[in-house]
């Protein structure tokens, strides 16, 4: 798991349409520290079956800069890239280094993971035990199951996993 970096925030960045890696690996060999959450399916061809990973929020990824202009015109001059997601206009909007642990800690578990859109209601629960210990999130139900789903606000968008009730405690 990458740790917070001083005065530095986490933000998204939007790039071109299947340009998550390229933009990603060319941010990587600029020094600046991406997250780029994906997960692997297994792809069929006609002739073959192959894994491949897959961006988890497509046209996406994370980075974490220091909000100066000369950062922000770095990245944004990266191939691929196209802005940085704000709601304001000309400011980017940085995303909370606390969604940011969650989601790396959900991506780390392993577990099949379903996106969802985002959620505005439900319980803010905490994983006390197991791979996901100290996450916090949204606690949903899904098909009788219980649902621990970590929003990205910025993005609109939740991720989600299957959880046993007994694992939660209320946030």
């Amino acid at each position: 798991m990458m740790a917070e970096t001083k005065n530095k925030n986490w933000y998204v960045l939007y790039v071109k349409s299947r340009h998550e890696f390229v933009a990603n690996n060319e941010l990587t060999k600029k020094d600046i520290v991406t997250f780029l959450p994906s997960v692997r399916r297994l792809r069929q061809w006609k002739d073959r079956k192959k894994w491949v990973d897959f961006p988890l929020f497509p046209g996406y990824l994370f980075i974490n800069i220091q909000p100066h202009p000369e950062n922000i015109v770095s990245v944004l001059k990266t191939r691929g890239a196209i802005n940085l997601l704000s709601a304001q206009p000309g400011q980017p909007t940085p995303v909370s280094f606390e969604e940011i642990s969650a989601l790396q800690l959900l991506i780390e578990s392993g577990r099949d993971i379903d996106i969802y859109p985002e959620l505005k209601e439900g319980t803010r629960v905490r994983v006390k035990r197991g791979p996901l210990c100290g996450a916090e999130g949204t606690l949903e139900t899904k098909h009788d199951q219980y649902m621990f789903l970590v929003n990205i606000e910025l993005l609109g968008r939740s991720i989600g996993v299957r959880m046993y009730a007994d694992d939660i405690e209320a946030g």
